[in-house]
């Protein structure tokens, strides 16, 4: 039993071996530890040829409508983007906002957290990191101060990635997910506010900021939350950090901010856009009925190993073509490409520029998850996912809830994603709580949590974070600031998750 259960961490130890020690990319290590698990699953966990092919056939449908989203959200970001609409935001921000240390909190909390609903990749450290610089604070702190503020919208930003990866290796539906989630991301966004405020000026900087951390954090993770319990997940991060942007411009704004206003209204068009075409898709039912027609839907039989380990019969993942918030995503970037052309923010060759930047950016991460889910899928039907469940709930017993959060930043650190944990540590975390009579709901919300904050110092964010601030070299300074702060933050989440977590 010991040994066959060191087998089936083996693929999970060898993602870790090769990105931590290493330094390998997801899009490498996802491969390897790919071959490693179908490779243990042919010969020590008895799957055979056709059991191994309709996983992976499952594993890439599981893939693609994670996949969808992210190359949605990131075109959405390039069309903005190569309108000049996000320097236009940054630049915006610091003539409405006159207080140095509010500009600090603004840019670094909800500014960057807008990023991640509506790009991430490391965007929102790569786009602030610099302008902090320009305001004048060192470069270590300006990679510092987004790095923790824009932790709370990991899972519900980039237009709900993570979350739909949640959902996809768990196989639970969002009405179960979200609440637990959305309420523990919530609570975190008030740590990830006082951290960031700390790392700007320290304690003197959080006790004079007091006021507006408690109005942002409220307000930006109350609208997430509602978002994401009202069937509108994949705006929810995005919505509470625009709503936290907004409330937050108006508390502190200057005589004559309004200067930038208008320009800032053209900006953020594309994402208005989005707002409305999803609005429109959710409230007028005979359009949502109409685009939710053409369907990708698999039945697939009942899978048993050689072993006796039993997989139900069940279908695929199904996939609403043209209502799937992938194609709600390219339909606003189309519309909001018209918008910003009509507004002359175009030069020649714009297409070509924003299609390029959007498939050397993406498709990395794109290989990285259709490994990770493909390992994961193939370990679960394996068993091995079973057999680690029951090897980590007999070892940690009803404790395991403080440990939940901690396996989710684990997962994230390890594969520079938030979404590439949820896939490859979801189901085990669902199998663990199941097995040890907690609720599943809150062990998964601790999961993407933790993997929410396990992600901003993943080694590959912070290596982008440091190259757009001019410090290339310091990431060892950068990530030791980053792993005191974010030990914090998940210590609090560990405590409220072992308080939560019994049914």
């Amino acid at each position: 039993m010991r040994l066959d259960w060191a087998l089936a961490a083996l693929p999970v130890v060898l993602i870790l071996v090769l990105m931590v020690g290493f330094r390998w990319g997801a899009a490498k290590a996802g491969p390897a530890g790919w071959l490693l698990a179908v490779i243990l699953a042919a010969l020590r966990f008895g799957t055979g040829m056709q059991l191994l092919g309709l996983a992976h056939v499952k594993a890439m449908l599981l893939a693609l409508d994670v996949q969808l989203i992210i190359w949605g959200a990131f075109l959405l970001y390039r069309v903005a983007d190569e309108a000049g609409a996000v320097a236009v935001i940054s630049e915006s921000l610091p003539r409405l906002v006159q207080d140095r240390g509010m500009q600090a909190l603004l840019i670094g909390w909800p500014f960057a957290s807008f990023l991640q609903g509506v790009g991430g990749f490391g965007v929102p450290v790569a786009v602030t990191a610099p302008l902090l610089v320009g305001l004048g604070f060192q470069p270590i702190v300006a990679v510092v101060i987004p790095s923790l503020g824009h932790a709370w919208s990991v899972t519900f930003g980039s237009l709900g990635s993570s979350f739909q990866a949640l959902m996809v290796a768990t196989g639970l539906p969002a009405e179960q997910l979200a609440p637990p989630a959305a309420a523990l991301l919530g609570m975190a966004g008030f740590g990830c506010g006082i951290t960031a405020a700390h790392a700007a000026g320290n304690w003197g900087a959080v006790r004079r900021l007091a006021g507006a951390i408690l109005l942002l954090g409220a307000v930006m993770g109350g609208v997430q939350y509602w978002l994401a319990t009202h069937e509108l997940w994949h705006l929810a991060g995005f919505g509470g950090s625009l709503a936290g942007l907004i409330v937050g411009l108006l508390f502190a704004r200057q005589p004559g901010g309004r200067e930038g206003a208008r320009p800032l209204a053209l900006a953020l068009s594309a994402y208005l856009v989005l707002i409305l075409i999803t609005l429109g898709v959710q409230l007028i039912s005979p359009l949502g009925e109409f685009l939710g027609r053409v369907q990708i839907r698999l039945e697939f039989p009942e899978l048993r190993t050689s072993l006796g380990y039993v997989t139900p019969a069940e279908s695929g993942r199904i996939i609403p073509i043209f209502r799937h918030p992938g194609a709600l995503l390219a339909y606003s970037a189309v519309v909001g490409y018209l918008i910003y052309q009509r507004a002359g923010l175009y030069g020649p060759g714009s297409p070509r520029r924003i299609l390029e930047g959007t498939v050397s950016r993406v498709l990395p991460a794109s290989v990285a998850v259709l490994a990770l889910v493909s390992m994961a899928v193939v370990m679960a039907h394996a068993g091995m996912t079973q057999l680690l469940a029951d090897g980590l709930a007999q070892a940690a017993g009803r404790s395991f809830p403080a440990l939940s959060p901690w396996i989710g930043a684990l997962g994230a650190f390890m594969t520079g994603s938030n979404t590439n944990s949820n896939v490859v540590f979801g189901q085990l975390q669902l199998q663990t709580a199941q097995l040890l009579g907690l609720s599943p709901p809150i062990l998964l919300a601790a999961q993407t949590a933790g993997g929410a904050i396990g992600s901003v110092f993943a080694p590959s964010k912070i290596i982008l974070g440091t190259a757009t601030a001019g410090i290339e070299g310091r990431e060892g300074e950068v990530l030791r600031r980053l792993l005191a702060y974010c030990a914090v933050l998940l210590v609090g989440i560990s405590l409220v998750v072992t308080m939560l977590a019994k049914r």
